[in-house]
């Protein structure tokens, strides 16, 4: 098959959702398969206001004649931004169906930045742009479940996996003096002051950066801001941590923590979608309404537990329910537009 994918996220940003494209376009082309990607950097490109390492394309009206070049059997918008909605109204213009997906929770987000712009809004956003889709891929049945309570339709799960490879475990890390890590984007939405703030014992150290670093930097002056890091440098880090800690309220899911339990270090969150979706309790991660306590528990955990529950959890498999569902739709002819083979 020849697949297109849409996205508005892609390298050199650091992201879920660039690490899951990432492994889905290799996983494809290993099975044989054409992937044809448009992104940001296919176009003319600004940097987003106050998130300028996002890149915002807005020269789009070369999109319709890549699209038409590639002469792809189905086509894939992974996100909600200028690219995934320039492509959704050609594509509709011309009569031809796609899948999207929802990889973040945009109206929390929006909300946590603009506290005065109601959930609502957000909500009626995303229902515009996902409702013609055939397909609409979600995280985890917590995530279709809510979703649809707002009244989504044809929502299909697309489970996400880790580079079993990359992220494998090492040996044990000392408990005398333990190592409290934080894997992400340092964005308001992370909520990463509820970790940094917490009294633990042993050491912080956070890996990422947005927004939010040098502010972070400058009150939290005692912890150890490593910026980004990136295959064995980055798992290497998460073998060498007591505790992953993923303070998030509003992911939808967090491949921090699969990459984490890949190298045998438990995670510590509360309660709450992400983590009930991926944490078995007491046995792989605590999750607990009070962080610091989790944070403790979860220094008790069994590391060989954590990775023998990831090495079930391969983006092989991801890729093959992503494709199967493709192929599925790509069956039924809905157009003869020259250079689109089915929608």
């Amino acid at each position: 098959m020849r697949l297109l994918i849409v996205t508005d996220a892609w390298l050199p940003q650091v992201n879920g959702v660039v690490t899951s494209l990432k492994a889905l376009v290799a996983e494809l082309e290993t099975l044989g398969h054409v992937v044809g990607l448009m992104t940001p950097q296919d176009f003319r490109h600004r940097p987003c206001p106050s998130y300028p390492e996002i890149p915002l394309a807005w020269d789009l009206w070369t999109l319709g004649e890549k699209i038409t070049h590639f002469a792809p059997d189905c086509v894939h918008l992974a996100t909600e931004g200028p690219l995934g909605w320039a492509a959704r109204r050609w594509l509709m213009r011309r009569g031809l169906k796609f899948t999207s997906a929802i990889h973040t929770r945009f109206p929390e987000y929006v909300n946590t930045r603009w506290p005065w712009l109601p959930l609502g809004w957000g909500y009626a956003f995303l229902r515009r742009f996902h409702a013609p889709s055939q397909a609409v891929l979600v995280s985890s049945e917590r995530m279709r479940g809510a979703f649809a309570d707002h009244a989504f339709d044809h929502l299909v799960l697309w489970r996400k996996g880790v580079d079993i490879q990359c992220f494998q475990p090492g040996e044990g890390v000392p408990s005398d003096d333990p190592v409290f890590l934080y894997v992400g984007r340092l964005a308001r939405e992370k909520n990463l002051e509820a970790f940094l703030a917490l009294d633990l014992p042993g050491h912080k150290r956070v890996v990422g950066d947005g927004p939010q670093r040098a502010e972070l930097e400058a009150s939290y002056p005692q912890v150890q801001f490593l910026g980004y890091r990136h295959g064995d440098e980055l798992a290497n880090t998460y073998r060498s941590a007591s505790v992953l800690v993923f303070p998030s309220l509003t992911d939808t899911l967090g491949l921090v923590m699969y990459e984490a339990l890949a190298c045998g270090t438990p995670v510590a969150a509360f309660p709450v979608a992400g983590p009930l979706d991926v944490l078995e309790q007491g046995v792989t991660g605590v999750m607990d309404a009070d962080l610091r306590s989790a944070c403790l528990q979860a220094l008790k955990l069994d590391r060989q537990a954590c990775a023998q529950w990831a090495r079930g959890q391969t983006w092989l498999a991801s890729a093959h329910e992503f494709l199967a569902l493709q192929v599925r739709l790509s069956q039924i002819p809905v157009s003869e537009e020259p250079g689109y083979v089915n929608g």
